[in-house]
């Protein structure tokens, strides 16, 4: 039986499609106090979706398949379950379905999987609307990226090497997203960034994406919201000294 590669690249990278990378930063005064500890923040994945009803493909009236395996981001990796559930979908039509995850490390908090067969009659040419779905049972949250694609013949996905889609740029409760460059931010404002520096960005006080500036590059940071034009507060944290300092209306989504 011939296997049918459904060629998911651009899924695998960052998903752009309601993103914005340009670096809009506004002049912005800063505010600065001190704290003792680090601060822990982190994105708050938790929704209130209900479970699909999503059913296992009828694999007789298909002519085609593949194998896809997918290798779960770091951001979603603690709150993988049995319960989870993968989909796989072309034009709207349910393809393929994955099993609970599972973990090749054979350990806690090790590497999260989900393997599947997907199934398909195209030939080999024609342009697709492919959909990668996943149902997080801890967080009640389906998360989904999207893209157009030609099918090509006799490859599998996600085999030879990891295949790892980042679901959290398809989330449901975070349409909107933007990426912003953490250094110029922070220097328009007037403060010297430094590595190992902890970098939040909030709406209110709910914090939408974190990055710890690495010092090697320019320090990108994600931030999700859930309405364009949003106003985002940038916190910055120094561990050395426990200054911590926060700059309102720093970028806008």
């Amino acid at each position: 039986m011939k296997k049918l590669y459904l060629s998911l690249v651009l899924l695998a990278s960052l998903f752009l499609g309601a993103c914005s990378s340009d670096d809009d930063s506004k002049d912005a005064d800063y505010t600065e106090s001190t704290q003792t500890e680090a601060p822990a923040w982190a994105v708050d994945w938790s929704n209130n979706q209900e479970r699909p009803d999503w059913t296992e493909p009828n694999a007789a009236i298909y002519e085609n398949w593949t194998i896809i395996m997918v290798k779960i981001e770091d951001e979603l990796k603690p709150y993988v379950s049995e319960d989870d559930r993968m989909a796989f979908f072309l034009n709207g039509e349910l393809r393929g379905l994955a099993q609970p995850a599972i973990s090749l490390t054979g350990e806690e908090g090790g590497d999260a999987y989900f393997l599947m067969k997907a199934y398909g009659n195209e030939t080999g040419s024609e342009k697709v609307h492919a959909t990668l779905q996943l149902y997080c049972h801890k967080l009640k949250h389906i998360f989904s990226l999207s893209e157009d694609i030609v099918l090509n013949s006799d490859i599998s996905t996600g085999i030879d090497e990891d295949y790892m889609p980042l679901f959290t740029l398809g989330s449901a409760k975070y349409p909107v997203v933007k990426i912003v460059g953490v250094e110029s931010i922070l220097a328009k404002a007037g403060i010297t960034p430094a590595t190992s520096n902890l970098v939040g960005a909030f709406v209110g006080d709910e914090c939408r994406g974190q990055v710890t500036i690495s010092g090697a590059t320019g320090t990108q940071l994600v931030i999700f919201g859930r309405t364009k034009g949003e106003s985002v507060t940038l916190k910055c944290y120094d561990a050395e000294t426990g200054r911590l300092y926060t700059i309102p209306n720093a970028a806008t989504l």
